[in-house]
Order: structure tokens, then C-alpha cells, then sequence
């Protein structure tokens, strides 16, 4: 059975690339640097569904996501986040966090999201596609 990933996220992301385990999508929140690690498993809800190799893989891909957010955004704080509340599919958030930000020192949940703009999406698409390669 192919991988689905679920409508919610193609409604709420834009995909970047693939990795071994992971599809990574940015999310459609212009407020902060974020994007989403997805398991391309069918039916997986938690990190524990996972197979132990593929839980270690995970863990590589959430560490290499982790310090090309942290290069490409020049910041020294990351929030790692796997809830899965809203879409139960696993699914791993990295966000780029500065002090400057719109909810900092709070979560980035505190505040109400902001669409990307077409011009500024392609700009985002362009730098994120660019280090992911």
C-alpha cells in the first residue's frame, strides 16, 4: 500500500523534500521558521508504532532537519514538537525560535497562524529547497 499523507497537511504545508524515513514539508505559518518531519508510514500514530530501526532513523532525521533549521535561521533555540492532537498521523514539528518572535518566551500555539503570502512562500520555498539539497 503507497503512503498517504494526510489532506490536513497538504492543506496546511508545502513539501520540500524526501529523506530515508521522512517527507519534510514547511508550514504555511509565516510567523516562524517551521517545518514538518512525516513518516512516510501508513497508519502510524505515535514514534512507539515505529519499528526500533526506524525509530532510530527517525531520531537521525530529526537531528539533521534540527541543524539545518538552526544554520539556515541563525538561531540558537529549536522547539521539537510531536503532539498529533489535530492529525493524528506522526508527524514531528522543528521551529525555529527567536526572541524577537511573536510569542516568545511562550509556545508558538499562543498565537493565531499567518499564511504565506505567494510572494513570500516562494521566497521560503527557494531558501528552504536551496539547504535541504
Amino acid at each position: 500500500m503507497p503512503f498517504e499523507i494526510d489532506k490536513k497537511f497538504l492543506k496546511s504545508s508545502h513539501y520540500i523534500t524526501e529523506l530515508k524515513l521522512c517527507s519534510i514539508r514547511l508550514y504555511d505559518n509565516s510567523k516562524f521558521p517551521w517545518v514538518i518531519l512525516i513518516p512516510k508510514k501508513n497508519k502510524i500514530t505515535d514514534m512507539s508504532d515505529l519499528n526500533s530501526k526506524d525509530q532510530i532513523l527517525l531520531m537521525k532525521e530529526i537531528i539533521h532537519v534540527s541543524k539545518i533549521m538552526k544554520k539556515l535561521f541563525k538561531t540558537s533555540k529549536l522547539n521539537i514538537e510531536k503532539i498529533g492532537n489535530m492529525v493524528p498521523q506522526l508527524h514531528i514539528h522543528v521551529i525555529a525560535r527567536s526572541k524577537k518572535d511573536s510569542s516568545w518566551p511562550l509556545s508558538v500555539w499562543v498565537v493565531k497562524g499567518k499564511k504565506y503570502t505567494k510572494e513570500t512562500l516562494s521566497i521560503m520555498m527557494q531558501k528552504v529547497n536551496k539547504a535541504f539539497k
